[in-house]
């Protein structure tokens, strides 16, 4: 099966929502926006790639924010998925309570995209990309704007675990030798309601910054590092590995760095517009030195011979 990835806009400058009443609407512009037979029609601006096998949407790498959005998108509420008269049976099974006590019904919808310059897309134009889903709010096109205003202030309150910091060897290392570092954060959901709607939060660890405690630091880098085999601690140098190069105590932390995505309703995931850092509690690493000499007894021998324990040598 082949793989369409079709790429949309992330960050939100203006978004439309509204029940069509003829066959065009106005945009910002005073051109028309397509909006159906009588749906939704929602415009987003940003960039992201969304992938209609998955379901699923991801930020663009690389691509310059300034670039608009190539596609216009339709919330079909007559459930229809391939054509005028092909009705998805899901979707109208479907049930949208109240998501709140005062609050209204959902609607089932379809989500639905075509190329932004087809004014008045056709049924083979509109391409199904995520549904059925729920549609709340009668009027969502004052809902959305106040969601992504206050959705980095929002996914900033969120009890996102930062994950911990690891040492290989811990809590003893030694002067001149490498140690591995590595962190155990992963990728995290949250369920909210802002104002009203339900919002799904995505929470991903996307760069890293490792304090040694001794003036040193590493990052901001991708690499959450990887555990080693205790056979390869002191002699294995990995992309996260650090040498003290004096003996003491130091208290090492991680700093991890989260993008986010939001969406409103089951609609395609949107990028958060910021990031969030965490950093770990400190972790107290003891680096030791080395010492040879040659002994004539072992300690069984002679308990105050060189190197045995509480001779201090």
């Amino acid at each position: 099966m082949k793989t369409f990835r079709v790429a949309v806009l992330i960050l939100i400058v203006a978004t439309q929502w509204g029940v069509a009443m003829s066959a065009h609407a106005s945009s910002e512009d005073g051109g028309p926006i397509s909006v159906g037979r009588g749906e939704t029609s929602i415009r987003v601006r940003g960039t992201f790639v969304f992938n209609p096998e998955t379901g699923k949407s991801e930020p663009q790498p690389g691509t310059p924010p300034e670039n608009e959005d190539p596609n216009q998108y339709m919330a079909d509420t007559h459930c229809r998925a391939d054509g005028p008269d092909t009705v998805d049976p899901g979707c109208l099974s479907l049930q949208c309570p109240a998501t709140t006590a005062s609050g209204q019904a959902g609607t089932p919808v379809i989500w639905k995209q075509a190329p932004k310059f087809i004014t008045n897309p056709g049924w083979t134009n509109w391409i199904p990309v995520s549904g059925p889903t729920c549609l709340y709010a009668p009027q969502p096109q004052n809902v959305l704007p106040a969601i992504a205003a206050r959705i980095l202030n929002d996914f900033r309150q969120q009890p996102i675990n930062p994950g911990t910091l690891q040492a290989q060897p811990f809590p003893h290392t030694l002067k001149g030798g490498p140690t591995n570092f590595y962190t155990t954060t992963t990728e995290q959901t949250f369920q909210i309601t802002i104002l009203g709607q339900a919002v799904h939060l995505t929470a991903t660890p996307t760069n890293y910054t490792y304090t040694f405690g001794d003036s040193t630091t590493l990052g901001p880098t991708p690499a959450a590092g990887y555990s080693i085999p205790q056979t390869q601690w002191l002699t294995t140098n990995t992309r996260t590995s650090h040498n003290y190069t004096q003996t003491g105590n130091y208290q090492a932390t991680l700093t991890t760095t989260f993008t986010g995505t939001y969406s409103v309703n089951n609609g395609p995931p949107l990028p958060i517009n910021g990031t969030l850092d965490l950093t770990t509690p400190p972790k107290t690493i003891r680096v030791w030195t080395t010492e040879k000499a040659l002994v004539a007894d072992t300690c069984q021998q002679n308990p105050n011979s060189w190197g045995c324990p509480g001779t201090h040598r």
